[in-house]
């Protein structure tokens, strides 16, 4: 074992560390959903097509998603440390790249560079936690840690709708380079130097693990767009998904045979909490970003509000979380955290119910507040303790491929619910709509100001089919909960230590 070779660090102060990094993970996560409102301003300023606009997030998500299972395990050979600065690196200057492309291709180009970035921090952040931060302290840490992941969704589409309005699509990019610049800083010399494994890379399974996740997620984020049908000649969309989870079969039987360093130890999984956790937040991943797309749709094509009006009704859900955080992580270390993600998840459930019975056109908005603060408290209650149940057993060496796949089940999770969620929109509105969808559609993709692009005659059926729609995440995260019920007690203690730095 040795450690990364940079000069000596101070002794270590784990909460200015979990700042650092939760800054330069708060800043990666909004970008994937910052572009979402600024899509028609970045298609009327590069004079190019809605597909090619979409690509843009596509792009950015392919690249986070698919090397995340080998980004994890570099953490453990290179020091999360020095992988996460790359990964910064990488990001701030796509990002800039981004806002000086020129052309719909230079964009997504610097998108997935970008993606790959962010996808180089993201194992980074979980697995430093998992190390410097004693056993009973690593509730509150994490509780920070997934409050970030469930708030920054929120508040991409706020600010991206801040920053078109008043400056143009080019700031939501231009906005990450002082961000990045400063959390690079804060890295640099609160973020320890930790001890590293010498382990050997697995090529095989690095190359058979990123082809698996490639075709898996592409086939499942790309669906809708081919209708679920053909791609180009004889491959379908159903080809690639099958594909994609033919060669992940292969990726765990090659870890499981060979003589060398897995890629992934299957061991991990030996963990009850951990294999648990690992399924419970596919379906967190599916739900939250599932629910988004039919409240977002209601909100400005059935109420009228702006996108930016459309975001505030969120406020509640990010505030509660962010307030809730550190109560909810000093429950994590001082009771029995199972309980915890179970009530998270049952909260996140009952916001789902009141958003499905309020859909519809008369609702005071007013009352539409409610379940995005029962949200907030679900959110608060859900991610941080799950993560920090999850991975609380992991061995040091073992903390960055952990949270590689458990960052993956998340983000593969994310995709699933997103594409699901626009096939189930379309089979909704079909069937409340009948001839009158395709007409909906059309009003909702030239819609600026909302209510003026929907007919009256089409609320009622346009609201329903939402209200329908939410029905979906509904059932998966109470199916999550149900899984959630097999978490067993934490061990009192763990391999995970604070250590200090070298000096």
């Amino acid at each position: 074992m040795n450690t990364e070779q940079a000069a000596p660090a101070p002794r270590i102060r784990p909460w200015a560390a979990l700042r650092s990094l939760i800054l330069g993970f708060f800043m990666i996560l909004v970008d994937t959903t910052i572009v979402s409102v600024a899509n028609p301003s970045i298609m009327q300023g590069l004079e190019t097509t809605m597909i090619a606009t979409l690509w843009a997030t596509s792009a950015y998500l392919l690249a986070y998603a698919v090397p995340l299972l080998i980004t994890g395990r570099l953490g453990d050979r290179f020091g999360p440390r020095r992988v996460y600065l790359v990964g910064l690196t990488l990001f701030t200057l796509s990002s800039l790249a981004c806002g000086l492309a020129q052309s719909i291709e230079a964009l997504i180009a610097a998108r997935v560079v970008q993606g790959l970035g962010a996808s180089l921090m993201t194992p980074q952040t979980m697995a430093v936690i998992t190390r410097i931060f004693a056993p009973r302290e690593r509730g509150a840490a994490m509780a920070v840690w997934g409050v970030t992941a469930g708030v920054a969704t929120l508040v991409g589409p706020i600010l991206g709708g801040f920053l078109v309005d008043a400056a143009g699509w080019e700031w939501i990019f231009f906005v990450n380079v002082p961000v990045g610049v400063v959390a690079f800083v804060c890295a640099l010399i609160f973020v320890p130097r930790l001890p590293t494994s010498a382990h050997r890379f697995d090529w095989l399974g690095v190359l058979l693990s990123a082809l698996g996740m490639f075709l898996l997620v592409f086939g499942i984020q790309e669906g809708s767009s081919y209708d679920w049908g053909v791609i180009w000649g004889p491959i379908s969309v159903w080809g690639l998904i099958a594909a994609g989870a033919v060669v992940l079969v292969l990726f765990v039987v090659w870890q499981r045979v060979q003589r060398g360093e897995p890629l992934i130890p299957l061991s991990i999984f030996r963990d009850r909490n951990f294999s648990v956790g690992t399924a419970v937040i596919v379906t967190v991943g599916f739900t939250i970003t599932g629910m988004s797309l039919p409240l977002m749709f209601y909100l400005q094509l059935v109420r009228g509000l702006t996108p930016t009006q459309a975001a505030l009704m969120m406020v509640p859900m990010a505030v509660i979380s962010i307030a809730l955080a550190r109560p909810a992580g000093v429950l994590i270390d001082r009771r029995d955290p199972r309980r915890l993600p179970i009530l998270g998840m049952l909260l996140v459930a009952l916001g789902l119910v009141l958003y499905v019975l309020l859909a519809t056109p008369e609702a005071p908005l007013g009352l539409l507040l409610i379940p995005s603060a029962i949200l907030g408290a679900g959110n608060a209650f859900m991610w941080g303790p799950l993560a920090s149940i999850t991975t609380f057993s992991l061995a040091p060496e073992l903390a960055g491929a952990g949270s590689g796949v458990y960052n993956t089940s998340r983000q593969v999770g994310a995709v699933m619910g997103s594409a699901a969620m626009a096939a189930l929109m379309e089979s909704r509105l079909s069937a409340e709509l009948g001839a009158a969808a395709g007409g909906a559609g059309g009003f909702g993709a030239e819609a600026g100001s909302g209510l003026a692009a929907l007919p009256e005659p089409l609320r009622d059926g346009f609201a329903a089919a939402m209200a329908q729609s939410i029905l979906m995440p509904l059932g998966v995260v109470l199916a999550g909960t149900a899984i959630a019920l097999c978490f067993g007690p934490r061990p009192p203690r763990t391999g995970g230590v604070r250590i200090p730095a070298e000096g």
